[in-house]
C-alpha cells in the first residue's frame, strides 16, 4: 500500500515516513496534488503556525484535493498542527482550516506549574475503541510539543485527551475517515510505533471491517 505523506515545507518528514516503512508502507512524499491517485491513504503532519500552513497548503494547490480526499471516504491522519489544519478556525490566526471536522483551536490555558507550550512525555486518556489504539498499554506515553488545542464542535469525534494540570484537552480526533492525533507518534517510543502500525496495517482491510467508532 501507498501513503502519500505531504511536504507542505512545514514539518520534519523524514521520521514520520521511517516509522511507516517500518510496517511495511510505500511512502511517498509529495506536496502535488497529482499524486493522490496513487495512494490508499494521506497523513498530513505539520509543524509551526497556523497561517503559514494553511497558505502553504495553498500555495500547493492541495486545499481542495485534501477536502475531496476526505469527501470519498479516504483515509487521512492529521498530526501535530495537521491535526489543527482539519479544523474550521484557529485562534492562532486567521486563515480558515480545512473545515474538514467542524470545530475551533484554542491556546492551551496557563495553568501553573505546567509548562506553556506543553512540551514532553503525557499519558493518553482513550476514549473510544478505534482501531488506532489497539495493542497499547493503558494510559500510554506519547509525546507532545504544542500551544493549542483542537475543540470539536460534536464532542463524540474527541478519541483521546490528555491531562494537563486538571484541563483535559481533546489531543485525538476521529471523524469517519478522518484521524487527527496532536502528539508526535513518530516520536512517542514503543506506543507510538503501535499506533502507526495500527494505522498502516488497517490499509489492509476492508471499510466495512475497520471501526471508526
Amino acid at each position: 500500500m501507498t501513503i502519500l505523506l505531504i511536504d507542505s515545507g512545514i514539518a520534519n518528514i523524514h521520521s514520520a515516513a521511517k516509522a511507516l516503512e517500518l510496517w511495511g508502507a510505500e511512502v511517498k512524499i509529495t506536496d502535488r496534488w497529482q499524486d493522490f491517485s496513487q495512494a490508499q491513504a494521506v497523513l498530513l503532519p505539520g509543524v509551526g503556525a497556523f497561517d503559514p500552513a494553511m497558505q502553504a497548503l495553498k500555495q500547493k494547490d492541495l486545499l481542495h484535493p485534501l477536502q475531496d480526499w476526505v469527501a470519498q471516504g479516504k483515509p487521512l491522519l492529521g498530526i501535530c498542527l495537521g491535526m489543527q489544519l482539519l479544523f474550521d478556525r484557529s485562534a492562532e490566526g486567521t486563515e480558515p482550516g480545512l473545515g474538514i471536522i467542524p470545530g475551533e483551536i484554542h491556546r492551551l490555558p496557563s495553568i501553573p506549574p505546567m509548562p506553556l507550550p506543553h512540551m514532553g512525555w503525557n499519558q493518553l486518556e482513550i476514549h473510544t475503541n478505534h482501531y488506532l489504539w489497539q495493542n497499547l498499554p493503558p494510559l500510554p506515553w506519547v509525546y507532545f510539543v504544542h500551544s493549542y488545542y483542537a475543540e470539536p464542535a460534536d464532542r463524540s469525534t474527541i478519541s483521546a485527551t490528555v491531562n494537563y494540570g486538571g484541563f483535559h484537552p481533546a489531543v485525538a480526533v476521529v471523524k469517519d475517515n478522518v484521524m487527527g492525533l496532536q502528539f508526535h507518534p513518530e516520536k512517542s517510543a514503543a506506543s507510538g510505533l503501535q499506533i502507526l502500525k495500527n494505522f498502516v496495517q488497517s490499509l489492509s482491510i476492508s471499510p466495512k471491517e475497520v471501526s471508526y467508532v
